[in-house]
């Protein structure tokens, strides 16, 4: 993602059991992400030798076979839902395996 909307609006368009898997508050029945203004606090704060750490220790936890993760995201031309969005995806992928760990399609992008 590039800028912390697109995260935002990554977050926001995920389900409830996504959401509960990140750990996002529940309240009233409903599992809430962190608001926009949130994320941008939190991540400008964020120490980067310790996020590093911690993408490492998911990729211990997770891909252990392989040594590094690409994450990457693609909006896919001519892909538009009935609301006039086109369809966005993100996804994991093993370097080494070629497995893909998540992916994650997305209608959020004008």
């Amino acid at each position: 993602m590039r800028s912390y909307e697109s995260i935002f609006d990554w977050a926001e368009s995920l389900t409830q059991k996504a959401r509960e898997r990140f750990g996002c508050r529940y309240e009233k029945g409903y599992h809430e992400v962190p608001s926009l203004s949130i994320i941008r606090n939190v991540l400008v704060r964020v120490n980067p030798l310790e996020l590093d750490a911690a993408f490492r220790r998911w990729n211990d936890t997770y891909a252990k076979e392989d040594s590094t993760l690409a994450i990457d995201g693609k909006v896919m031309c001519n892909a538009v839902d009935e609301s006039g969005r086109q369809t966005q995806i993100m996804s994991a992928v093993g370097h080494n395996t070629g497995i893909c760990y998540t992916q994650k399609k997305s209608g959020r992008y004008r």
